[in-house]
């Protein structure tokens, strides 16, 4: 392996649970949540070194083109409701990276994406949540991107296609989502939620261990998968995966994580 190839940094999709989840009880078991707390820790030894940046794609943010945060100093966007008061005063002050946001853009233009800024809104929970438990020192500078409104799949994976570059840069490309995200399956769904959870973790599990060109090739049709739209009647908090294997390009994808989390079953993975 050359140098570049060894430096090189993986890409990873993790789920980020409900809400406000590490600060309050209820969203799970004790068991269920220690579990996802160690694989969120465990994140911050996947890079080969010290990640530059991280650029996360989180389901919370949605533009009509993808959009990229500027500001040097972003705030926090709590953008959940009906949670303790407390939840409202928690800190991750990540500085912004405007540099390499200005890449995005380049990249993303030279794929033929149009772009747009945005230099004041804040990390959104899908950001703050999972990585104040990955980086809770908030010392590495972070960039979000938007998803496109529309969340064509084919698009998505193109778009991650364009940022791989940034792996050989320093930059942690992070997808903030859930592979189930169905609300009323959550906490409603019982036998029924469980199962349908299962059949679709094992078609993505098997799907990401695929080459990379069968591999976009299922995931661009991840509708007609085993109770897809049972897991994702909306599927924005899918979607983020598709851009992290895009920018995957030909290297292997692995689950990390594969456990129960509210009834059903959730997964997180890596490229590279």
């Amino acid at each position: 392996m050359n140098s570049t190839a060894a430096a090189r940094m993986p890409t990873v999709f993790l789920p980020h649970g409900g809400g406000p989840w590490p600060y309050m009880e209820g969203m799970g078991s004790p068991a269920e949540l220690e579990a996802l707390t160690r694989f969120l820790r465990s994140v911050k030894d996947i890079p080969p070194r010290r990640p530059e940046a991280l650029l996360v794609i989180s389901a919370h943010w949605e533009e009509a083109q993808p959009t990229v945060m500027t500001g040097a100093r972003p705030p926090l966007l709590f953008d959940y409701q009906g949670f303790p008061p407390e939840t409202y005063r928690l800190t991750w002050p990540a500085p912004g990276h405007p540099g390499v946001a200005a890449r995005v853009r380049e990249l993303l233009s030279r794929a033929g994406f149009a772009t747009g800024t945005n230099a004041t809104r804040g990390f959104d929970h899908g950001t703050f949540i999972p990585l104040g438990i990955t980086y809770p020192e908030a010392e590495i500078p972070t960039v979000q991107l938007s998803l496109k409104r529309g969340l064509d799949p084919v698009e998505h994976l193109a778009l991650g296609r364009a940022l791989a570059p940034l792996r050989d840069e320093g930059v942690f490309l992070v997808g903030s989502g859930m592979s189930y995200h169905n609300m009323q399956g959550f906490f409603r769904g019982g036998a029924r939620a469980r199962e349908d959870s299962e059949r679709f973790d094992r078609w993505l599990n098997e799907t990401v261990a695929l080459d990379a060109a069968p591999r976009e090739e299922q995931l661009s049709r991840w509708a007609s998968a085993p109770a897809a739209r049972q897991c994702h009647p909306r599927e924005e908090h899918l979607i983020p995966l598709l851009v992290i294997a895009g920018a995957a390009a030909g290297d292997p994808g692995q689950t990390l994580y594969r456990e129960p989390l509210l009834g059903v079953r959730v997964s997180g993975h890596r490229f590279g």
